[in-house]
This record gives C-alpha cells, sequence and structure tokens, in this order.
C-alpha cells in the first residue's frame, strides 16, 4: 500500500471515531446548522427566480397559449388558481 491510501484509511477511522464520539447536543447542533443553511438556499432560490419570474411564466404557458383559439386567453377567476396550472 502508498502511503496516500494509508493517510485516507487513517482519515476514515479518525471520522468514523469522531462521529461516534459525538455527543446528541452535538449531532443537534450540526443537524441544526445544516437544516438553517438549506433553508437559506431555497429562499436564496426563491428570490433569484423570482427576478425572472415574467420569462419562466411565459416559457411554461406557452404550450397553452398555442392551442388556445384565435383571440382568446388564459383566465383565472381566483388568486391561486394562477398556480394550479397543472
Amino acid at each position: 500500500m502508498s502511503e496516500k491510501s494509508v493517510s485516507e484509511e487513517t482519515k476514515a477511522i479518525g471520522s468514523e471515531q469522531s462521529f461516534e464520539s459525538q455527543a446528541l447536543t452535538d449531532h443537534l447542533r450540526e443537524l441544526r446548522s445544516c437544516l438553517i443553511k438549506s433553508l437559506l438556499v431555497i429562499i436564496l432560490g426563491f428570490v433569484a427566480s423570482y427576478a425572472f419570474i415574467k420569462p419562466i411564466g411565459t416559457w411554461f404557458f406557452k404550450p397553452l397559449i398555442e392551442v388556445l383559439p384565435d383571440n382568446s386567453s388564459l383566465i383565472f377567476t381566483s388568486y391561486q388558481e394562477g398556480f394550479f396550472f397543472i
């Protein structure tokens, strides 16, 4: 075995031991930080996609608009219908 593979095995064993020796509160702290980071990324994704809402909506409704009869348009009778178009 080369020195590289030995050091990789040592790192893997060391990380397993540190993982097993963590207290429950440490695991919960790590879980909390991961959940917060995930939530922030999701919020940033929504904010970024909101900047392109018109092009996304145009792209999404294009097949439906192509099959509509001439001189007609989409009509939503309530606020939430715009979100349930599938």
